[in-house]
């Protein structure tokens, strides 16, 4: 990672965040994923639906592959790294993952050969003892050798002779070597040599016929190092010819561990991925940077060239800055973060830079205001950048600072560059926002309560309540009244001018939605009464149908009586046609008789309170909207019916429970709760194993569901289901 970015990172506050996510990486790397990222989402996006193996933890390989460049020859730890590469592809290979994943899998062709030389190794890296009888021969010697030891040290703890001088009986590791701890004059009864001293004056001693087969073991391992070697050196050799499919996998490596640790961080933090596209709009919603507890989500709608952000101070300016900046930089490297990814929208930047700090220090020399210019400076230069200023105007006199960077902005925007601005001075917003390229957006302020609201509205220019704010730290309301007074009687109509303004535009927004959602609710009303009407339609169809049928049948038994000579048969007949006549019966405007004005009734999906009644309709009042409906399609509803509320505790034991449940389709919060009764009611009944479908999907339910489960004390345990009974789609859960 390179210097600059680094710096923008703790600009942004996003290095904690930065440090979970490499913390998910089998190996360590830069955080950054190059190559084409519409590739890549759809790839990070297959995996999300799947479980797929860990990744194993893995060393850099970058020496090792420069070392077999020039025919070197690598320790069979280093060679085992390799065969861990090998193993986990051919787990993954087998493993349907999806179209994007599985094409790229089958670009890495895991030979004949290389599956066999992976077979040299066991599971703990250890070279396999069935390859070579020198090493089956040599394992045994050792085993026997560390027997005869063991078999020594006993024979000396309970030796007549030594058991004065022994300390205690037990066998002590000093300096990776076994001794005995005994007291002096321990001589006169055995030959050893002293390894070392212990802090009450005891020696630490190994007795000579336990040295001579400690030898015997060191020459035994000798030779098995000799082997090893011969085994590393033709090894080494095999992966020399591979080089270039070794470079290949272990690149391909990187970029799975890439994947992998973005999918966990999604599936960890319950995150979303959002990919660029080739605009330089920015549409943030319901979004919350990484690093804040308990956050306020933002939404935000920059399409424009300029943003500024006036308004209270303390009241998250700088913070939705960082937001907007953060949002794009973890766009830009697909990078998952907490947002609505469906209805939001990130442009795609070359760069991203942000002046946030006050430059001034020691180490440059130069003052504030200095710092600011030389920043600004480099900027004419740039293209396609995405800029962040945090307090434009520090460092100088701000009536000076707003007509020079009005200036500098607007040049800027002649570049084509993207800016976001925070400031607490009018001036500067309001020769800005003359400009079409220009946006505005004001931190909010609850004037009952006195503090921040941490929310925003476009389209204005904000208050900055510092009086107030003073008020609110306990400054002496007198000093805060003397200060107005120098601020200006007019200046301060213009302040309260702003704040009713936006008090104004608050109103008005709220007003919006209220209209809004009575809009949405007349669709929903139209929507429900254009399928009444289309199901009424069909069925007048049905019975207009019915009775022509029947009137058909009615003539075609008067046209038989005509035909007959014999009266009684026509009598017959005409007394037959009568009663099909006397079926048809017309549809009447016949109604409850039992309905009331104040009546909750149900009209189809729609429910309302009976406000008048007239003949053959009945007026309902719906969510503040008011609709006549004919009496015969009301249907009282339940609402009407009031219980009364009684305390009581029991446990019932279900009927019919089934030993399964199915979450399909379900939000994560909805499946725990139902997941959560159904494992309480199985409890009660007296399962021992239940069937829980979560399917695959974008992989967040199965994530929830295994944590609930690993939480829940009733859960002895539970594992993924078999393939005839949901596969990896559901899970067996032993209470």
């Amino acid at each position: 990672m390179n210097e600059s970015k680094e710096e923008l990172i703790l600009k942004l506050d996003l290095n904690d965040y930065l440090k979970d996510f490499k913390a998910l990486f089998a190996r360590e790397k830069d955080i950054f994923l190059q190559g084409d990222s519409n590739l890549h989402f759809k790839r990070i996006d297959e995996l999300c639906k799947l479980d797929f193996p860990a990744l194993p933890e893995l060393s850099n390989l970058d020496k090792a592959l420069v070392h077999l460049s020039k025919q070197g020859i690598l320790h069979l730890d280093e060679i085992f790294e390799f065969v861990k590469i090998f193993r986990y592809f051919q787990k993954l290979k087998k493993l349907n993952l999806g179209s994007h994943l599985n094409a790229w899998l089958e670009k890495i062709e895991l030979s004949r050969e290389i599956l066999e030389f992976s077979l040299n190794f066991d599971e703990k890296g250890e070279l396999e003892e069935s390859l070579d009888q020198r090493l089956i021969n040599l394992n045994l010697a050792l085993k026997i050798k560390k027997e005869n030891i063991l078999g020594e040290f006993k024979k000396f703890c309970f030796n007549k002779a030594l058991m004065p001088y022994l300390i205690d009986t037990q066998i002590h590791l000093i300096n990776d070597v076994q001794a005995l701890l005994v007291r002096g004059g321990f001589h006169h009864v055995i030959k050893a040599n002293i390894v070392g001293r212990s802090q009450g004056g005891g020696f630490y001693i190994l007795p000579l016929s336990i040295e001579n087969l400690q030898n015997d073991i060191e020459k035994i391992k000798n030779q098995k190092e000799e082997i090893y070697y011969e085994y590393a050196k033709n090894f080494s050799a095999f992966l020399t010819k591979n080089l270039l499919f070794l470079k290949f996998i272990n690149n391909a490596f990187d970029l799975f561990d890439h994947y992998s640790a973005r999918v966990l961080l999604a599936k960890k933090r319950d995150l979303e991925f959002v990919l660029c596209d080739q605009s330089r709009d920015l549409v943030l919603r319901d979004f919350a940077h990484p690093a804040l507890k308990n956050p306020k989500s933002v939404s935000v709608e920059f399409k424009k060239q300029v943003l500024i952000i006036t308004g209270v101070n303390a009241g998250g300016k700088s913070m939705l800055l960082k937001s907007i900046l953060s949002a794009a930089f973890l766009a830009k490297h697909l990078l998952p973060m907490c947002i609505n990814a469906n209805k939001s929208k990130i442009g795609t930047f070359k760069e991203i830079q942000a002046i946030i700090e006050d430059p001034q220090n020691v180490k440059n020399d130069i003052s504030t205001f200095a710092g600011r210019m030389l920043h600004f400076s480099k900027f004419f230069s740039k293209k396609d950048l995405f800029l962040g200023i945090d307090e434009i105007e520090l460092g100088t006199d701000f009536e000076e600072a707003a007509c020079l960077y009005s200036v500098l902005i607007l040049k800027l925007l002649d570049k084509g560059l993207k800016i976001v601005i925070t400031t607490h001075h009018k001036r500067l917003a309001m020769l800005l926002a003359k400009n079409k390229e220009v946006e505005l957006i004001a931190a909010l302020y609850d004037e009952e309560n006195s503090r921040p609201k941490y929310e925003f509205l476009e389209g204005i220019i904000g208050k900055s309540y510092a009086f107030e704010t003073a008020l609110r730290y306990q400054i002496p309301y007198n000093l805060v009244q003397e200060a107005k007074k120098l601020y200006g009687e007019d200046k301060e109509n213009l302040e309260d001018l702003v704040g009713k303004n936006i008090n104004l535009e608050l109103e008005l927004k709220a007003k919006l939605q209220s209209v809004e959602k009575k809009e949405q609710k007349v669709d929903e009303l139209l929507f429900a009464l254009k399928e009444q009407k289309e199901k009424n339609e069909q069925e007048f169809r049905i019975n207009l149908s019915k009775l022509e049928l029947e009137f058909h049948k009615a003539i075609q038994e008067a046209r038989k009586t005509i035909q007959l000579i014999d009266t009684k048969e026509k009598q017959r007949s005409l007394n037959k046609a009568n009663e099909l006549k006397r079926s048809i019966v017309l549809p009447s405007m016949q109604h409850n008789e039992e309905l009331r004005i104040g009546d909750f009734v149900k009209y189809e999906k729609i429910k309302g309170q009976i406000i008048a009644i007239s003949k053959n309709d009945a007026t309902l009042e719906s969510d503040g909207l008011k609709l006549r409906v004919p009496l015969k399609l009301l249907k009282k509803s339940s609402a009407a019916i009031k219980l009364e509320s009684k305390t009581s505790i029991s446990i019932i034991k279900p009927n019919n429970l089934s030993v399964s449940l199915d979450l399909h389709g379900l939000r994560s919060d909805e499946a725990i709760l139902r997941l959560d009764k159904f494992l309480s009611d199985a409890l009660i009944a007296g399962f021992d194993e239940v069937l829980v479908y979560h399917g695959m999907g974008t992989g967040k339910l199965a994530f929830a569901v295994r944590e609930f489960l690993k939480a829940h004390k009733s859960v002895k345990s539970f594992a993924d289901a078999p393939i005839n009974q949901g596969g990896f789609g559901a899970k067996i859960v032993k209470l």
